[in-house]
């Protein structure tokens, strides 16, 4: 299902004697699990609204865990068809965005189970695809002069460089965490291991990165 059939497929009309511009602000203003509970109530509409919430931050979710952002695409595509089959088996004590990253997460994960290249290869076009303005780590202040751009630049480099030589279980848990600040119990849920191991991985891949970097930058 293309991303265009599935938006159409989620509604776009308005109702209830508002405009469809009126509807979606309205839906726009709603928590995630007011979202959620629209679309159980029927509301396609409010399918929508989660897709534009989430598309970009799973694109970049997946992109850097499987190396390749055409294939980010079809998995983000994927991950949306699933929320949209399986969202009245959604259990709504839990957060939602934990939810529809661990979908995301696990379709990464087969994706590259089912590849028979080293990983570690794959991965190191991950920071590569990052969109031109995100910026991994706030190295420096956002009012840098132009004659420090060569330095920002720099440093861009050598955080991508050593990100990416942090194996998969442990770059895993630094992104969710350092780039997407996710709680520990949010790593947890998405990639399925206890909370000791998600600390002990993220500890260890901190220290890693520390490693990997220092002489870099020296």
């Amino acid at each position: 299902m293309s991303r265009g059939k599935l938006l159409k497929a989620s509604g776009g009309g308005a109702g209830g004697g508002y405009t469809a511009k009126q509807a979606r602000r309205r839906i726009a203003a709603l928590s995630d699990s007011e979202v959620v509970q629209r679309f159980l109530e029927g509301d396609d509409r409010a399918f929508a609204e989660i897709v534009n919430r989430y598309d970009k931050r799973l694109q970049n979710f997946i992109a850097r865990t499987v190396g390749d952002r055409e294939q980010a695409e079809d998995l983000v595509q994927e991950t949306f068809v699933r929320v949209y089959r399986h969202l009245h088996r959604f259990d709504q004590t839990r957060k939602f965005s934990t939810w529809i990253y661990t979908i995301a997460g696990n379709l990464a994960k087969n994706e590259l189970r089912n590849r028979s290249r080293n990983p570690l290869v794959l991965f190191q076009t991950i920071m590569k695809n990052w969109d031109a303005d995100f910026r991994p780590l706030e190295w420096e202040d956002p009012k840098t002069r132009p004659d420090d751009l060569y330095r920002r630049r720099f440093l861009r480099e050598k955080v991508n460089e050593a990100v990416e030589q942090l194996p998969e279980h442990h770059r895993t848990v630094f992104v969710l965490r350092e780039l997407h600040g996710k709680s520990y119990e949010e790593i947890a849920e998405i990639t399925g291991c206890n909370l000791g191991t998600v600390k002990s991985r993220l500890n260890r891949a901190r220290n890693a990165f520390a490693r990997i970097i220092a002489p870099m930058i020296d």
